[in-house]
């Protein structure tokens, strides 16, 4: 049993060199991160009621699942976590590694998936990000998470809805009109919806502490939260 899919690792490895260009084939990911970063933070230290100013996410353990290049494990890793990013493909890994190395950040990049990981090795926050929708087995995937995370810790799961608008919008339009992304990058059939996700989780014993859409405004080139769940969304939940 296995959650690697190698299609979509291999897919995803000859784009490795393009991590941290953010004209490149990832600019949609830079352009996203802040967005992301804003919510995950004021989410984390609301739940963790941490107070401090200049390294809010001190003390806290992050995993990263599905890191890629590191473009969330370093942002957390500037905020004070203790960041551990794990990717399938190996040459993701050696990117990350390098980028940190260079920017002089300690975060513990692994070539692995989350069911070959000691279960014992406990963190207080996970990262599902864009990840969900590229693995082979999503149920193997969720129990994964849950071993690895500890009592009262968070999971953000943020992912593309499977609904006509997405695929739209994000097939058709993010990757064969302004390609923003390679065509074939997603596969609107693996796209899952919220309840979908929702029931998964909540299987494993987590309670839901919001669902909050991801929307892009084409006129401002930015992101901001809302409430439209069509395409992009992110869960946060607590494993009770």
């Amino acid at each position: 049993m296995t959650t690697v899919n190698q299609e979509e690792i291999q897919k995803f490895s000859k784009l490795a060199d393009e991590w941290w260009d953010v004209r490149g084939k990832f600019k949609p990911l830079h352009m996203f991160n802040p967005i992301r970063i804003e919510y995950i933070l004021g989410k984390t230290t609301n739940h963790f009621q941490k107070i401090d100013k200049e390294l809010p996410l001190k003390e806290l353990k992050f995993l990263d699942i599905g890191c890629g290049g590191g473009l969330m494990s370093e942002p957390m890793s500037r905020l004070g976590a203790d960041v551990t990013g794990i990717d399938a493909s190996l040459r993701n890994i050696e990117i990350a590694k390098l980028h940190a190395k260079k920017n002089d950040l300690k975060i513990n990049y692994l070539n692995t998936s989350p069911e070959k990981m000691n279960g014992n090795e406990k963190y207080d926050v996970i990262l599902n990000l864009e990840i969900v929708e590229h693995v082979e087995d999503v149920d193997l995937y969720f129990k994964s998470c849950e071993k690895l995370l500890k009592k009262n810790g968070l999971m953000f799961t943020a992912t593309l809805n499977r609904t006509f608008i997405s695929f739209i919008k994000a097939i058709i339009g993010a990757e064969y009109v302004l390609r923003w992304l390679p065509i074939g990058t997603h596969d609107w059939n693996k796209f899952l919806k919220p309840s979908e996700v929702k029931k998964k989780i909540q299987d494993l014993n987590f309670s839901i502490n919001e669902v909050k859409g991801l929307q892009f405004n084409i006129l401002t080139q930015k992101w901001k939260q809302s409430n439209d769940l069509s395409v992009n969304y992110i869960i946060t939940s607590i494993k009770n």
